[in-house]
């Protein structure tokens, strides 16, 4: 058995990931090879990090504008405090809502406190998606509003290694 990678090759093998696999039949036989270790290294320290629940799943990033969603909108509501978590779980379990988080309010100026994603084809169809998600979940009275998306300027994945250089991709 391999010893586990060096300190410096987990920190090439994380900038690696989030850059995205590689396209290919063995991608982590290809991460390997770029930072100088075994396919069996990279899947041990890959496991090890999934044990210790640093991620949950790898995933795809997809252009939706590219596929043609370019009807995207952010559903932002105003939940009671005492409420804000049972409705945050039935929505992030609904289908067509892509993303489901609370944020804090900034009172006065914003008092919404959930935030949800619904990408569509067509402006008219997310927005009766909505309205039926609303009366779905017994939401309608509720202030929200429904916020379309007018220019992407940045999509990816999430950054988290320190660059090379020491600075984070964040700071």
């Amino acid at each position: 058995m391999k010893p586990p990678l060096a300190a410096a090759q987990a920190l090439a093998l994380r900038r690696q990931l989030e850059l995205g696999l590689p396209l290919l039949p063995r991608p982590y036989l290809a991460l390997a090879q770029q930072i100088g270790a075994e396919e069996s290294q990279v899947l041990a320290q890959m496991r090890q990090w999934h044990e210790q629940q640093l991620f949950r799943r790898i995933g795809l990033v997809l252009n939706h504008r590219a596929l043609g969603f370019g009807a995207n909108a952010m559903l932002v509501l105003d939940i009671p405090d005492a409420l804000v978590d049972a409705v945050g779980q039935r929505l992030g379990q609904t289908a067509g809502i892509s993303l489901c988080y609370q944020r804090p309010r900034r009172l006065p100026q914003w008092r919404y406190n959930l935030f949800c994603m619904i990408h569509g084809r067509q402006r008219e169809r997310v927005e009766a998606q909505i309205q039926a998600l609303l009366e779905q979940h017994q939401l309608s009275d509720l202030p929200h509003q429904i916020l379309f998306s007018t220019q992407a300027f940045k999509q990816c994945g999430a950054r988290f290694a320190p660059a090379p250089g020491g600075a984070t991709a964040h700071g």
